[in-house]
């Protein structure tokens, strides 16, 4: 009865996913209203497939179909390239187009280096302290993580044109990383 079931409620998302797919190909002032209704239409299948074929088996039966009903749409848009011919080269990014000054270089040299280590630091003790599972585990976890924490928050600031911003980030990461080490430790 399944199948059947299935093939009724077909149309649902096949009709959800032509929308989406005409939502994403021709912009215009009818593309929200149709995600909304590719997206309600293949809410409503999902819906509707629960008390007809079961909360496990109903759901997964309508993203089945509805991913079998997407895959030609998507092979419409396979674009074949030829592999010997040369992409266009790529222009270098552009550096930042603000005024030289020393103090922002000093800035974000600090910002960089010690406060991004702070961050990275204190989310390693985080994780050390405050997650679930053996001690062990969790410190070996919480050491791994910090030199790779710490280069991409170095990473970050360095090319983040915003000083403002990675600092407020930085400053607010270690802030609630090292008092929740902190308040964890201390209870």
């Amino acid at each position: 009865m399944s199948p059947l079931w299935s093939l009724a409620l077909a149309p649902l998302p096949l009709t959800g996913v032509s929308l989406l797919k005409r939502a994403w190909n021709e912009p215009g002032p009818e593309r929200p209203w149709r995600i909304l209704g590719g997206w309600g239409l293949l809410a409503a299948a999902i819906a509707a497939s629960v008390p007809l074929l079961g909360a496990v088996r109903g759901p997964a039966a309508m993203l089945t179909v509805a991913s079998a009903v997407a895959l030609p749409f998507v092979g419409a848009g396979v674009e074949r390239r030829d592999a010997r011919k040369k992409a266009a080269r790529e222009l270098a990014p552009e550096p930042s187009d603000r005024r030289r000054v020393v103090w922002r270089g000093w800035l974000r040299g600090f910002l960089a280096g010690p406060l991004a280590g702070v961050a990275a630091l204190g989310c390693g003790l985080a994780v050390a302290i405050c997650a679930p599972g053996q001690i062990q585990s969790r410190m070996v976890i919480g050491g791994l993580i910090v030199p790779f924490l710490w280069a991409g928050g170095m990473a970050w600031t360095l090319s983040d044109n915003r000083i403002l911003r990675a600092f407020a980030v930085l400053a607010g990461v270690s802030v609630a990383t090292l008092g929740a080490a902190f308040l964890k430790g201390a209870l």
